[in-house]
């Protein structure tokens, strides 16, 4: 017999093509190892690692498409400020509410009884003060009063839109001197102002916003 006689069992054809021993044949039509493979009919490919993704489109974990990821805020800029008749209107519904502290002090005066009236002197100016200090702290945390809040406005610092601090609140209270000093005119300004604020707000740098 001689090497590569098909009646021979123990023989081996010669491979095909240039073939090495031991490597196994790849079938006609499929890619090596190493090489990219096409995807399925009807499936959309996939980017690579490190591909940058194009406007518009929706991957998985990326939670709405066209939108921010989660935890990332835009500021969108101040408010719109609040006209003079809403800070107006606010102003007097914190001083009824303060009217009400004094009913105690009218209830003593109505008795007629020194010793009551006394007492209800006292309580009528710790409820005052109680409101008045409880109002400014409102104030500076939040931008809101009683009669702001009534009335959808807000005091906010004019750099960052954050409402004033306690500290700050109280000062620009007190600058409402400057407001009056100048027959009141300083109350009226945000009629005319592009800001809408009172003297105290430009000291203060501090605006009163709608929301």
């Amino acid at each position: 017999m001689s090497f590569g006689d098909p009646n021979n069992p123990y023989g081996q054809q010669p491979p095909q093509g240039g073939q090495p021993y031991g490597y196994p044949q790849q079938p006609q039509g499929q890619p090596g190892y190493g090489y990219p493979q096409q995807p399925p009919q009807g499936v959309p490919p996939q980017p690579g690692y490190g591909y940058p993704q194009q406007p518009g489109q929706h991957y998985p974990g990326q939670q709405y498409p066209g939108y921010p990821a989660p935890h990332q805020q835009t500021y969108g800029g101040m408010p719109p400020y609040a006209h003079w008749g809403q800070r107006f209107l606010a102003t007097l519904v914190d001083g009824l509410v303060l009217m009400v502290a004094y009913l105690p002090l009218v209830v003593g005066a109505a008795i007629g009884n020194d010793s009551a009236a006394a007492i209800l002197g006292l309580i009528t100016f710790v409820a005052i003060v109680g409101v008045a200090i409880w109002m400014l702290v409102q104030e500076g945390r939040t931008g809101q009063t009683i009669g702001k809040k009534a009335l959808g406005i807000r005091l906010l610092r004019e750099s960052d839109g954050q409402p004033l601090g306690v500290g700050m609140a109280f000062v620009r209270r007190l600058a409402h001197f400057l407001d009056s000093i100048a027959c009141y005119l300083g109350w009226l300004w945000p009629l005319w102002d592009s800001k809408k604020q009172t003297f105290a707000d430009k000291v203060c740098s501090s605006v009163v916003v709608k929301g």
